[in-house]
C-alpha cells in the first residue's frame, strides 16, 4: 500500500472506535493527578461508550436508521434500469485455497451473490467498480478481482470494469463516465444497506438515475437480555455504522464530495 494510503488508513482508524475511545481513556489516565474530575469523565465515559457500542442494542441503534433510509428492492423487474452497478468492498490477499490469488472479502461476497440474483432476474449488463490495484503492489484492482469471481463462481458476465476509483464518490464519477456514453442513465445500484443512501446520493450527483438495491441488512433486533452482552460482531457493526454516519455528514456538508471526501 502507498504511503498516503497507509497514512489515511491510520488516521481513519484512529478517529473511529475503538481506537479513539482507547486514546481518550489513556488521556484520562495520564491527567488523573492534575485534573481528577476530567480524568474521571474521560475514563468512565470512554469505557461506557465502548461497552454500549459493543452490544447488539448499541449497534442496532446506530445502524438501523441508516438501513431504513433505503428500503429493500422487491424485484428487479419493472424498475426501468438499464444496467446493474455493484460496488466492490475489500480483498483477501493471497488466498491459499484459490492458488494464492486475491479474492473478494466477505462483504464483497454478499454483494456478488445479490448481483448474480438480480442479473438472473433481469438479464441486465453488469458494471463492477473499485480500484486500489497499485496500493496492494499488484495489477489486480478490486473490480478485476470481483469481476473474475462473478464470472467464474457465479456464472454472471461482467460487461464493464471501472478500475481506478478509490472511494464512493469516485465510484460514481468514473462509473458515470463509462455508462452515460453507453446510453445507460438508470441503474440498479448494489451495496450494503448501511452504505446505500450515501452511495445513491453520489451516483445521482453524477447524473445517473438510481434504483437502490441494498443488501446485508444487519440491524434488525429483538429486545432481550442478550442485546446487552458485548460481542466483537456488534462492535464491528457499530464501527461500520459510525463510519457511514461520518461519510454521510461529510457528503451533506460538501458541495463537491467527490473532490473532498475520503470516506470509502
Amino acid at each position: 500500500m502507498s504511503v498516503s494510503g497507509v497514512l489515511y488508513t491510520a488516521f481513519r482508524d484512529l478517529i473511529l472506535p475503538p481506537a479513539s475511545l482507547l486514546v481518550l481513556f489513556a488521556l484520562g489516565f495520564l491527567i488523573r493527578k492534575k485534573f481528577p474530575r476530567l480524568s474521571q469523565i474521560l475514563c468512565v465515559g470512554s469505557v461506557s461508550i465502548l461497552f454500549a457500542i459493543s452490544t447488539d442494542l448499541g449497534a442496532c441503534l446506530l445502524g438501523n436508521p441508516l438501513e431504513n433510509l433505503e428500503p429493500p428492492l422487491r424485484s428487479a423487474q419493472g424498475t426501468g434500469a438499464q444496467a446493474i452497478v455493484v460496488l466492490t468492498a475489500g480483498r483477501v490477499v493471497d488466498a491459499p485455497e484459490y492458488g494464492g490469488k486475491d479474492i473478494p472479502d466477505y462483504i464483497g461476497l454478499a454483494r456478488m451473490r445479490y448481483t448474480a440474483r438480480l442479473h438472473r432476474e433481469s438479464s441486465l449488463p453488469v458494471l463492477v467498480t473499485g480500484g486500489f490495484g497499485e496500493q496492494y503492489g499488484n495489477d489486480d484492482s478490486l473490480a478485476e478481482i470481483m469481476a473474475s469471481a462473478l464470472e467464474q463462481d457465479f456464472s454472471t458476465p461482467v460487461r464493464w470494469k471501472e478500475t481506478d476509483s478509490v472511494n464512493t464518490a469516485q465510484n460514481a464519477e468514473l462509473s458515470a463516465k463509462i455508462l452515460l456514453p453507453a446510453g445507460v442513465s438508470r441503474v440498479l445500484l448494489i451495496t450494503d444497506a448501511m452504505h446505500m443512501h450515501r452511495a445513491k446520493l453520489a451516483f445521482q450527483q453524477q447524473g445517473l438515475q438510481v434504483v437502490a438495491a441494498p443488501t446485508m441488512f444487519l440491524n434488525e433486533y429483538d429486545l432481550r437480555w442478550s442485546c446487552l452482552v458485548p460481542t466483537m460482531g456488534s462492535l464491528r457493526r457499530s464501527y461500520y455504522a459510525i463510519y457511514e454516519w461520518m461519510g454521510l455528514i461529510l457528503y451533506k456538508l460538501s458541495k463537491a464530495p467527490q473532490a473532498n471526501a475520503k470516506i470509502t
